[in-house]
């Protein structure tokens, strides 16, 4: 053993040498991954709110085929209903590939299954009239515009869009 020279003083026992050191920064490391994994793998225990598109989506699905049912009752407006099913089904079409592009994409190019399964309404069993149609296109107007109003943004952009076209729908085309 070596002894210290004379008259020097030993070092204090509470000194940390280089091995010590190196087994905390190691132990400090091994700590924070371990840390940051279990906050990784937390549960988020509240789920996903649903889109507030879908029930825009089941409107304009629902409008669709009610023009088209409503084409049976008043044969003299079946130029004016089926372009209001056709558009009605396009913006069904837009709101759906809105709500999918909100789901997201994943890096491979690869999309999440749908937490939302497609809207496929019944058609209704009798064809309404066409007043009842007006009315239910006036109700998706102010849906459309109610929901753009809290929206910013494409969404907000395709939901006027859309509530313009549906008040054209009932105060134009089906007067």
């Amino acid at each position: 053993m070596i002894q210290d020279p004379p008259g020097s003083t030993p070092p204090p026992a509470s000194a940390v040498n280089r091995r010590s050191a190196l087994r905390l920064a190691g132990g400090g490391a091994l700590a924070v991954a371990a840390v940051g994994a279990l906050a990784a793998c937390a549960k988020d225990d509240k789920p996903a709110a649903p889109d507030p598109l879908i029930a825009l989506e089941t409107s304009a699905r629902t409008d669709a085929a009610a023009a088209t049912a409503a084409i049976a009752t008043s044969p003299d407006k079946s130029g004016a209903l089926q372009t209001i099913a056709t558009q009605r089904t396009a913006h069904a079409d837009a709101l759906r590939t809105e709500i999918d592009r909100a789901i997201g994409v994943y890096g491979d190019g690869t999309t999440p299954s749908r937490r939302t399964p497609p809207v496929t309404p019944t058609a209704p069993v009798p064809p309404p009239p066409v007043a009842t149609l007006r009315t239910q296109l006036q109700q998706s107007q102010r849906s459309a515009a109610d929901l753009s109003a809290q929206l910013s943004g494409y969404r907000a952009g395709l939901l006027s869009s859309i509530s313009a076209s549906c008040a054209t729908h009932a105060g134009v085309l089906l007067a």
